[in-house]
């Protein structure tokens, strides 16, 4: 999300080819992709979102990781910004020499399905047991009964907050049975000389209203079908456009803000509070004014209960050589590599067996706070029209913040234009 989605999910200006391969082994390499005896060109290369140098610098650690094994590793990347890659990932794998791997989220898997080949087989083959991952992560990466990916990691939407700020405003810091009504509390008591409780995006997905439904029990996707305007969805939602337009917790975004716009007020100080997933740990703890916590997604009981969106890598399906390709799979995603590019992008493993590393000198409380969202995640899954659903809300949404339109309102329409 990634994973996670990845540490690259703040959409940049900066969009990197779609077409021109980026080759990410280290300066002075060649272009050939030798993973292995016999590996085709094809088998080591990758289609994936590069939207910018934080994207680019995950992928050269998955790379950089697996090397230390095997130092004749490589992988040729090439790929679109974040948020085209969902549509252009179908055009590139639908054209000639298209490369075998393809990246996914749990929650785009469905969306991605027609393209990746079902892994099962293969991972029988190779012994790769999936109780050894994250449950939910392999919930989301399954789709019609077949394994799609494996996953590298597992990304629980959490809660960061500015540590500083609560100290300031004589606050006790989020527990790990957060509710809502304490929530808004805070927020409001943090709303105060030019600095808001907390900063929101448009985005659905990257935004707070589906990461609250979850919190109370409540999906976007029921059975496999779009269920955005059930009753307590829509709530959920409204709860959201609230803290705007009634709580006056929060500013409203714009249609065109991107995602880094919330983030950047949260790292600047003008926000206290914000949602995300924990690819941008190492960003807020390092790069915010103030000290960053982590905490639950609070809900109305408590409870914690966190939406999981992770990633993982797949094989496309019209690859010819696929099993050089989950040979190369194989490499990225061992403890060790998936280990190593948590610790240094704050990616949550999907194997436990890497929680260790991932950890590392986080504070304590940041870690359990992980750790119990991992163990009670529910999986994002979403539809084939996810893509048109997020375009539609971030669109529409914006007069929900305002006050001008009910979620209910903007949820039916969302539901009845994506197609």
């Amino acid at each position: 999300m990634s994973r996670n989605l990845p540490a690259g999910r703040i959409v940049s200006a900066i969009a990197f080819s779609a077409v021109a391969a980026l080759t990410l082994a280290g300066c002075g390499s060649s272009g050939a992709a030798a993973s292995g005896p016999g590996a085709s060109s094809a088998a080591s290369a990758m289609y994936t979102w590069i939207s910018n140098e934080n994207d680019r610098s995950q992928w050269q650690s998955f790379i950089d990781a697996a090397k230390k094994t095997d130092p004749g590793f490589n992988l040729t990347l090439e790929g679109p910004s974040f948020p085209d890659y969902w549509t252009k990932v179908k055009t590139r794998e639908a054209s000639p020499g298209a490369p075998c791997i393809i990246t996914t989220q749990g929650a785009r898997a469905q969306e991605l399905k027609d393209l990746l080949a079902p892994l099962d087989d293969l991972a029988k083959k190779n012994n790769i047991d999936p109780s050894k991952y994250n449950q939910a992560m392999i919930q989301g990466m399954t789709v019609d009964g077949k394994l799609r990916a494996i996953p590298y990691d597992a990304a629980p939407f959490v809660l960061y907050y500015n540590k500083d700020l609560f100290q300031a405003a004589g606050l006790k810091y989020p527990t790990e049975n957060y509710t809502r009504a304490q929530f808004i509390s805070d927020a409001k008591a943090l709303t105060k000389n030019g600095v808001y409780g907390l900063s929101l995006p448009p985005q659905f997905v990257n935004g707070p209203a589906p990461a609250l439904a979850f919190a109370d029990g409540h999906y976007p996707v029921k059975d496999g079908n779009l269920d955005i305007t059930n009753p307590d969805f829509v709530k959920d939602v409204q709860f959201t456009f609230d803290l705007v337009n009634k709580e006056h917790v929060a500013q409203a975004p714009q249609a065109s803000d991107v995602v880094d716009v919330s983030q950047q007020q949260f790292m600047s100080g003008q926000a206290a509070m914000t949602f995300g997933g924990p690819w941008m740990y190492q960003t807020f703890t390092t790069k915010t004014k103030g000290t960053v916590g982590v905490a639950v997604i609070p809900s109305t009981s408590g409870n914690p209960i966190s939406m999981i969106q992770g990633s993982g890598f797949g094989i496309a399906a019209s690859c010819q050589d696929k099993e050089a390709a989950f040979a190369n799979i194989m490499k990225i995603t061992t403890a060790d590599v998936i280990g190593a590019v948590g610790a240094g992008h704050g990616n949550v493993p999907t194997l436990q067996a890497a929680m260790k590393a991932w950890a590392g000198t986080k504070p304590a409380a940041d870690v359990s706070t992980i750790e119990t969202l991992l163990k009670n995640g529910k999986p994002l899954q979403t539809t084939k029209n996810w893509n048109q659903v997020e375009t539609l809300f971030t669109q529409y949404s914006v007069e929900g913040f305002r006050g001008t339109k009910s979620a209910e309102t903007i949820l039916n329409s969302v539901a009845s234009s994506a197609k």
